[in-house]
């Protein structure tokens, strides 16, 4: 997501840095390449060419022409005017009023309403006082019923025990009852989905919203879908009201028009963002955050928040303890893959390290592949206790042994324990108070 638009963006502030000083004219020229980066983004027409304009209105002024750095300044001009285009700061959910609270999603087919909606209750139900419910009141879509309550098992949330010869109406009022009695605080209704807008679809929301009277009418939209997606939130704002957007598939390639415009078409701001298929892979959605991974820039404080969710304290306790003795051995390295596995995808955590992912380009690394976190998974895996606590005692047979067992060559296991024994010299170093070089992420995992 967002790799083309900070590829053009990265070219467009490199020229203007060319300059010594800053003229109206070259302004112009680099907010031009500005507006075509946003346009083959797939952002709103409307919205680029309003973005571009306050842009460069600020720009021809005196907080960047009479500037020290002026194209610094135009890079902190765009980047505040990215976050206040994507809503400024988070807005949480309005979990106020009377109990139980209820949440409407709403969308079209096929854009995960119901995988977003058993996400949205694992993670209300870590990060709230909330005791979630889930209610599956899509009866047309063949198995979407299932679906949710499958889900609601894996999750340990219950799901209301609807059935798809009932009526929408009808699940939605029992769901209401059965919350009371079981104190259940939130219910989160699975509405149905059209594969387009239709009367019937909006007459039947529009009864549900009346039934419910729910504290937040969410849009689950796909961002793959770009146009497609802000003419759907602007349908379904106009048509039942919405208070905010959950966009789906945020970890895909697509090119993040959806996440640019929908704010400044629609009104209503993003909430949340899928970044995953697993469960627990949706995020608060931080404009600021995002404005400045598009712009190359990271997002230290998410990775930090990913790290304190999935790693476990003792281990990394353990871990520093045999650090600081330069003790790590194979077994430390494959725990801290899978910690690595469990924050997400090796893309994505790169993208928000400031200055990585840009640094990798320029030594014309790809990104790490994660198949290649497998096989090494896989080779460490096929190796007995004593060979990972001291891989010195690895000779010829055993490499071979060990190369059959994980489905690899002797040359991959060779070159895993040679990258392995770098690293392992690197953190010697550490240890002594050194500085030594810290190997490319390549190396490190055996690509």
């Amino acid at each position: 997501m967002f790799e083309g638009l900070q590829d053009r963006l990265d070219l467009a502030f490199k020229k203007l840095r060319g300059h010594g000083k800053l003229t109206e004219e070259n302004v112009k020229e680099g907010l031009r390449e500005v507006r075509l980066a946003l346009l083959e983004a797939d952002v709103h027409y409307k919205v680029a060419r309003d973005f571009v304009a306050r842009v460069g209105e600020r720009s021809l002024g005196q907080e960047v022409m009479a500037s020290l750095t002026p194209a610094q300044q135009l890079i902190k001009v765009v980047n505040q005017e990215l976050t206040e285009l994507m809503g400024s700061t988070h807005q949480g959910l309005d979990l106020t009023g009377r109990s139980p609270h209820s949440l409407m999603l709403v969308g079209l087919q096929g854009s995960g309403k119901t995988t977003t909606a058993a996400k949205l209750a694992l993670h209300l139900s870590r990060t709230t006082r909330e005791q979630p419910l889930l209610v599956p009141a899509d009866i047309y879509r063949p198995a979407a019923i299932d679906q949710l309550k499958t889900l609601s098992r894996q999750i340990k949330i219950p799901a209301f025990d609807s059935q798809p010869g009932q009526r929408p109406e009808e699940i939605c009022g029992q769901a209401l009852a059965k919350a009371g009695q079981d104190g259940r605080s939130l219910l989160i209704v699975d509405t149905a989905g059209r594969l387009h807008i239709d009367e019937e679809l909006m007459g039947e929301l529009a009864r549900l919203k009346d039934l419910l009277r729910p504290q937040e009418v969410l849009l689950v939209a796909d961002a793959m879908t770009g146009q497609d997606a802000i003419n759907a939130a602007i349908e379904f704002h106009q048509r039942v009201g919405l208070s905010g957007v959950i966009l789906t598939k945020m970890d895909g390639d697509a090119r993040g028009g959806a996440a640019l415009s929908i704010k400044a078409a629609v009104g209503v701001p993003i909430k949340f963002i899928g970044v995953g298929e697993k469960v627990d892979a949706l995020e608060p959605f931080h404009p600021a955050r995002m404005a400045s991974q598009i712009l190359g820039m990271g997002d230290v404080l998410t990775l930090i928040e990913k790290a304190q969710a999935t790693v476990d304290e003792k281990e990394a306790e353990r871990l520093a303890r045999k650090l600081k003795k330069a003790q790590f051995d194979l077994e430390d390295f494959l725990s801290q893959l899978r910690q690595i596995q469990k924050m997400g995808s090796l893309e994505q955590i790169i993208s928000m390290i400031p200055g990585v992912g840009k640094l990798m380009k320029g030594a014309g690394q790809v990104n790490p592949d994660t198949g290649e976190l497998k096989r090494v998974e896989a080779i460490i895996l096929s190796m007995t206790p004593q060979e990972r606590g001291n891989p010195k005692i690895l000779n010829g047979s055993r490499r071979k042994r060990i190369a059959m067992g994980s489905g690899t060559s002797v040359a991959e296991v060779n070159k895993l324990l040679k990258n392995f024994q770098q690293m392992q010299g690197m953190v010697k170093k550490m240890g002594r108070g050194g500085r030594g070089r810290m190997p490319d992420l390549g190396s490190l995992l055996g690509g």
